[in-house]
This record gives structure tokens, sequence and C-alpha cells, in this order.
């Protein structure tokens, strides 16, 4: 008999595999005790099973109940959605740092003439050897990469592309089967096919994905009540003269005229490919009579007419240029993060706060399938948060307060957890360890937002005991070491040098790799838990909130487990935790 994994890390091994492997196994737990996090030993075996016959109930029965039945029922309606929330959450840190690093100037950089955008074309495709099919295929994905930057397919999945009959409509094909494996439901209009086997075989993929083809004439009147993305892959920058039918009535459909919105006109985003249909090419919309898109995606270098753009998107795509083309034209374009495909030319224009917002979709989170003691809950969905490759998912919100109740918060790391309670190691003359000296209550918060999930944790806090503070201190690397010894947090200093100098002394001072005494000034904190609330985001607000807090019942201590409303004030929750 195999051992049945939980129905959640089930659900979330599931929808991290693709459609071919599934792998479903249970994992050992994690230590966060000493050092970096890392799997502990473990007498758990580990299990794969695999293949799609799997997701059948007659098959594998010592995997299938009614609990795991109905994760798969769901599964079909989440799992793009949730791979993409995984996937964006693995390279959050490292990407949201290179976006900020590569929001570029508009004015530092290139922009090209019709005449320049011509011929860089044509030298990519006659001596530099690209063909037209690799530069589609790499202009398309970049279109896909800079629409999944910012509309995430949560919100706007369902995206209709407009192709016109030259290179730029096979762009929108290609972006067409990118952002369907991206987790979108895209729709194409295509009116007037191209005759040529490239653009059959970029329609047949599209067939073979059950992507829907649509007439102009089949386009709603109001596009936003069945679409949430227009894009526009109409004319690029060859074009010349007049948009002919049934283009120039797609063009008009999209118009927003003056002094309306695009709200008010009833019109989805619009994103328009390199050129924004009805623009020319280097004076931008001089007739007054094209589009207005919300985001413009340029291809290889920004054309002249970019800078006319208003809307609040500006990607650069096409990652292909080489040395020789920008050094013969001179072009000063961005530096592309990583390996992204795409990269943002100035910074987005304001945003309406009120209008961010994600709309969760995730297991049921009930009653009957938890554990009894928080504890135990909690290592599951640490683990959890382990398995899905979240980055330090261990980092909590640390929340005290002053003898006066003024509050402060902070970011700090678990270090180790038990029936004990959650430990972090800081500085014992840090503001956080004056408030606690004065008041000894606090809370924790661990947010986990790939998973939808968050734990928030009230208790009482004490000092640990100092060996234990000395076993921890002696395991971490010798430069964190030192570093608690030349830090004297919280306290005003004139400048980060002060910093380097105090480092730099005691790294001398301790060369000779002799033993680096924990300052007194340092060491750990133990929060003991009297209430434990765990939340699980749902679609609608209609959120899972599972509170945990400690009852008496014949003179012994136990957990008591109730179920908060979804969208009630945390004041009422807050209040009952107070008196306990």
């Amino acid at each position: 008999m195999c051992p049945t994994p939980t129905p959640s890390l089930l659900f979330f091994h599931y929808y991290r595999c693709d459609c071919n492997i599934i792998g479903i196994r249970d994992r050992p737990s994690v230590s966060v005790g000493t050092g970096p996090l890392r799997s502990a030993p473990s007498s758990t075996n580990h299990h794969l099973y695999a293949v799609q016959d799997h997701l059948s109930p007659k098959s594998s029965s010592c995997l299938w109940n009614s609990e795991v039945q109905h994760i798969f029922s769901r599964f079909s309606l989440i799992k793009s959605r949730s791979y993409q929330r995984i996937r964006r959450s693995e390279a959050m840190g490292t990407d949201a740092v290179h976006s900020l690093e590569h929001i570029h100037d508009p004015e530092a950089i290139s922009y090209l003439s019709q005449a320049d955008a011509i011929a860089i074309d044509e030298l990519l495709m006659g001596p530099l050897g690209f063909s037209v099919d690799q530069l589609m295929e790499l202009a398309g994905l970049s279109v896909a990469a800079s629409i999944a930057e910012v509309y995430k397919p949560d919100d706007y999945s369902r995206v209709l592309i407009i192709c016109g009959p030259g290179n730029n409509g096979g762009d929108g094909l290609v972006a067409a089967r990118h952002l369907y494996h991206f987790g979108y439901t895209p729709f194409v209009c295509y009116p007037k096919r191209t005759n040529k086997p490239l653009y059959h075989g970029l329609v047949t993929q599209l067939e073979a994905l059950a992507v829907p083809f649509l007439s102009s004439e089949e386009l709603p009147a109001q596009l936003a009540s069945n679409f949430d993305i227009v894009v526009d892959a109409m004319f690029g920058f060859s074009f010349h003269g007049a948009p002919r039918p049934p283009f120039d009535a797609l063009i008009r459909q999209l118009l927003v005229p003056s002094g309306l919105t695009r709200e008010n006109c009833g019109l989805p985003m619009i994103v328009s490919i390199d050129i924004p249909s009805g623009w020319h090419v280097e004076q931008g919309d001089i007739e007054g009579t094209g589009l207005r898109p919300d985001m413009l995606v340029s291809l290889t270098a920004p054309k002249l007419c970019a800078r006319k753009l208003t809307g609040s998107h500006h990607f650069l795509g096409g990652r292909f240029v080489p040395p020789e083309v920008a050094n013969r034209y001179s072009l000063r374009l961005p530096k592309y993060p990583g390996t992204a495909m795409c990269v943002r030319i100035g910074k987005p224009l304001s945003v309406d706060v009120a209008s961010l917002r994600e709309n969760y979709v995730s297991p049921d989170f009930l009653e009957e399938n938890v554990k009894d003691d928080p504890i135990k809950q909690f290592q599951e969905w640490f683990d959890d948060a382990v398995a899905a490759g979240l980055r330090e998912p261990n980092a909590m919100a640390l929340a005290t307060a002053d003898k006066d109740g003024h509050p402060s918060v902070r970011m700090v790391l678990l270090k180790g957890f038990d029936e004990r309670g959650f430990v972090w190691y800081t500085n014992y003359e840090s503001r956080k360890a004056h408030e606690i000296l004065e008041n000894p209550h606090a809370s924790l918060l661990f947010f986990w937002e790939a998973l939808h999930r968050q734990v928030r944790i009230e208790g009482s806090v004490e000092k640990v005991p100092e060996e234990e503070s000395d076993e921890y201190f002696h395991s971490r690397p010798r430069g964190s070491q030192i570093g608690a010894l030349a830090s004297n947090q919280s306290s005003v200093i004139p400048g980060r040098h002060v910093l380097h100098q105090a480092y730099d002394e005691l790294q001398a001072k301790y060369t000779d790799g002799k033993l680096i005494p924990r300052p007194e000034h340092w060491g750990g904190y133990r929060l003991k838990p009297k209430a434990i609330e765990f939340w699980q985001g749902q679609p609608s607000r209609l959120h899972d909130r599972l509170l945990y807090s400690r009852t008496e019942i014949n003179g012994k201590q136990n957990w008591k487990i109730e179920r908060y409303g979804a969208i009630s004030s945390c004041c009422k929750l807050c209040s009952e935790a107070s008196k306990l």
C-alpha cells in the first residue's frame, strides 16, 4: 500500500507539472533551525505517480479519495493560472530588481525612421542570415511576453488578436500561440489571409490548439463584453496609404473619440504591435483617426511615431539586433534584463490604486481537512511553500508596540518553530527589542502570494535561552557573525562607511579562524502562540479563514478551531484574540 499524499500537497505538486508527467509525492520536512533552508533527513519514501491515467479515480486507488477527487474537479479551471503564478513567484525577486534597473529614459534611446527600419529588416534578412519566420517567431514571443508583464491571465484572459495580411499580422499569429501557452484564451480575427506556406503553417498551429478564428462580422459591437485585450497586429512600418476594408471598419471600431474614455466606448485594453494602426510611421496619428493603444510593443527599435505614445506602457521586443546593425545605425538600445524577451521603456503612467486586485483561485480549505494542532498545520503549509520554490518562505512580518500602544512592523526571518513557538534572531538593542521589553506581545504574518495563503500568529514573546542563541550564532556564516558585532542596530550613524570600517577592523581581528564570540546584545526571541489564523484566498473575496485559539477543557489547554467570515472586518478577530 503506497502512502497517500496530503490533498493540498497533491494539488500543488500536480499543477507544478506539465500535462504529460504528473509528479505526486510526499517529501521530507524542511529545517529552518540553522543555516539556509534545507531538506532535513526523513524516512519518508518518495513516490512518483506518472502519466495521465492517474487522473482517473479508477486507477491508483491509493491516491484517490473524495477529497482528492474534489481537488481534481477544480484543477481544469485553475491549472494554467496557478502554474503561471508559481513561475512568476519563483522569479519575482530578481525580476523585480531587474525591471527597476531596466526602466529606460525614452529620450536616451534611438528611434527609427521608416527608411531605416526597412533597411535594417533587409540587412537582417540578407547578409546577416535571418529568415522571415525566425524574426516573426522572436517578434511574436516578445509581444506575448510584454503582455504577460502587465496584463496577467488571471484578470485579462480573453485576448482578441486582429491580424493584417503582412508580417505584422504574422507577428500577431505567433503571439497568439505563445499567449495560449502562457495561460491566456486567444481568439484570432484574420480577415485577409496571406497565401504563403509560412502563414498557412501559423494558422495550422493555432487550429491544432483549438484557437477560434472569427470573421470581422462576428465581432461584437461592444468588444469589452467578450474580450479583455485586443492586440492590434494589422499594419506594420512598411504600410503606405489608407486602410482598405475590412480593416478601415475594424480601426474605427477600436477608436476612442476625443473627450471619451476607452471604458465609455466599451473597449478592452488595446495593445499595438510596432505601429498603432492608422498612424504615420514617423509622425504618429496626424489625421486623428488612429488607435490610442494602452500598450505599444516596439520591435527591433522604436519607430519615430512612438514618441507620440500616450498609453501607459511601452515595451521594446525582438532581442536579436546584432552589434553590426547597432553600430551601423548608431542605435542606442536598452539592455534586456536576464533572459527576458522584452524591456520596458519609460515608467508606466500613474495607476489607479483602487483598481489593483487579484481574483484568487485555490482549493477549498475546509475544517474536516485540517490538522487539530496548528503547529502541524503550519508545518504542512510551510512545506508546501518550500516545495513550490518560493523565495524566502521563512520571511515574516513582525509587529510590535511600545507601552503606549504605538505600533511598528518589519520583516524578519523565521529560524525555527515547534510546539514551544516561533523563533527569530535580532539585536537586543533594536527598536523591536525595546518594544518587546515594554510590551511582550507581538504578531507575526507570513504571506505566500503564489499559493494564495497567509498565516497570522499572535502571542507573547520571550528570549530564547543563551545556549540556544550561541548555537545558532555559531552556525551562521562568519561574515554574518562579524556583521552582528559591527552593526549597532537602530542607532544613528554618520554614514555607511562607519559600518564598513567596523566590519573591516573586526574581520582583521578574527583572521586566525578563532571562535567569534556572540555579542551579549544579540540573540533570539520566541513567540508563544495564543491564536493562529490560516487564510486561503478564494474567488470573489470569499476567502477561507480558520482561526485556532487556545481554550481550556477539563483543566487542559487545547486548540479550538473557528471559521471567520471572508469579508468581515478584522477588528472582531483582533478583539477576540486580545481576550486570550
